[in-house]
């Protein structure tokens, strides 16, 4: 195992990061995301769930496919689709944590204020 010598990872690093972040940076791609937390879901089932059209579905898929987000499953004439790490999951889970965190925060210091 190669250990890195310096604390920052190389610049070309930071532009991919900068790509999957983008790529999760849509509510519709964090919902889908959400709906595959637990496991492998057909694009009838995610469409269903989610209540958008099948076209503006497909969309979101392929980008969310094209950066390796989501792997799909073609059984006849379905296609499932799964999230392709579980770390995925993990990821947007500890990012909700933080936004829970930051909300209640928020919310304490607006009671705090009105009273104040």
């Amino acid at each position: 195992m190669v250990t890195r010598k310096t604390s920052l990872p190389p610049a070309s690093l930071f532009a991919l990061h900068a790509d999957i972040c983008k790529t999760l940076a849509h509510p519709k791609r964090l919902q889908i995301l959400h709906a595959l937390r637990s496991g492998e879901r057909s694009v009838t089932q995610l469409r269903a769930r989610m209540k958008i059209s099948r076209a503006n579905l497909s969309q979101h898929l392929a980008i969310l496919r094209t950066r390796n987000v989501v792997v799909p499953r073609r059984q006849g004439a379905n296609v499932y689709y799964s999230v392709s790490s579980p770390k995925i999951i993990r990821a947007c889970g500890l990012m909700r944590e933080v936004l829970d965190e930051q909300l209640q925060r928020g919310s304490r210091m607006m009671r705090s204020w009105r009273r104040g």
